[in-house]
């Protein structure tokens, strides 16, 4: 094979992985860092807000951000190879939530020999993360159990009963770490007693069963909570269905539209609501700093608040139901 032809199907190659990846070629390759930024879920409306957070770090910042993710928080191995691919894209920095605790440290830690990593959201079992961005979800889960009760209570005129967690799928970091401190916290509140703790598979559907089943199989349900976005909408969903809102207080975490509507309507009695557009826009920020081998923090927490029905027209509980996604 002559030299030449050589050189062009290298060339080829190049162009094609810069296609690819959404990296841009020319000029604009030269004149933009790249700092890809990879999500657990692209069609998710939670991470539609962080990448809107990004999108608008990058036009602040003069950085090209490619916008990926799988399309389901547990395609575990779709998100491996998304992040191998990036490496190979030769970016500046890469942003990454970490879509399963075990199966992505060995991952991370390998692309960061090549790249700096900086995460956020949710933990993986790596020390190669440059910096890391994500709510205290322990935390988290603290402010989920005294709003639960506090709801309970608001409802039954005590602060008594069973309540059950559910969770959206199992060895998510974020998600184990709202589960400790939920069940922690709990404990601060004796006359409340955890009855049921349950998995899911990522799907609302099945958020809605268990928590029909749950009704059915613990008639003195009195509080239940629901510990992400996709299980809050199908317990939600079950909680309107049953005819039980009066008497099930329900707390969610994150929130879209469905979920304000239910918070609207007492369905629900709070919502646990982080700062997804400001974890997307630090991200970028961050990456780009630590591009440049500035000094960058190794944690940072991004905040959550409780937005109940009684405080959700405040001004700052409207800032976070009602995030600018675009």
């Amino acid at each position: 094979m002559s030299l030449k032809l050589t050189r062009r199907l290298a060339l080829a190659g190049i162009a094609a992985a810069t296609l690819a990846l959404g990296l841009p070629s020319g000029p604009a390759l030269a004149q933009q860092p790249t700092i890809p930024i990879i999500v657990k879920d692209t069609t998710s409306f939670y991470w539609q807000i962080v990448l809107a957070g990004a999108r608008k770090a990058g036009r602040d910042l003069g950085v090209n951000v490619p916008e990926l993710g799988a399309q389901a928080e547990t395609d575990i191995n779709g998100q491996i190879s998304i992040l191998e691919n990036a490496v190979a894209g030769n970016p500046a920095a890469i942003v990454i939530a970490p879509t399963e605790r075990t199966a992505l440290g060995p991952p991370i830690t390998e692309a960061a020999k090549s790249v700096p990593i900086i995460g956020i959201d949710s933990s993986a079992e790596s020390t190669a993360f440059t910096s890391f961005l994500t709510t205290d979800n322990v935390q988290g889960g603290r402010i989920a159990a005294d709003g639960l009760a506090a709801a309970i209570k608001a409802k039954t005129g005590k602060e008594e009963g069973e309540v059950a967690l559910i969770t959206n799928a199992p060895n998510a970091g974020s998600l184990e770490e709202r589960k400790k401190g939920f069940i922690e916290q709990l404990a601060k509140h004796p006359g409340l007693k955890l009855v049921a703790d349950r998995y899911a598979d990522g799907q609302a559907a099945t958020g809605l069963n268990i928590t029909t089943d749950l009704l059915t199989a613990n008639p003195n349900l009195v509080g239940i909570f629901a510990s992400n976005l996709i299980m809050a909408q199908g317990a939600g969903q079950a909680v309107a269905e049953n005819g039980v809102k009066d008497k099930v207080a329900l707390i969610g975490f994150d929130s879209d539209d469905r979920l304000v509507g239910f918070l609207k309507d007492g369905v629900i009695s709070g919502l646990v609501v982080q700062d997804p557009y400001r974890m997307g826009y630090d991200g970028i920020k961050t990456a780009l700093a630590a591009s440049k081998k500035e000094t960058v923090e190794k944690n940072v927490d991004t905040g959550a608040n409780l937005v109940t029905t009684e405080n959700m027209n405040e001004p700052r509980s409207q800032e976070l139901l009602n995030p600018k996604v675009k």
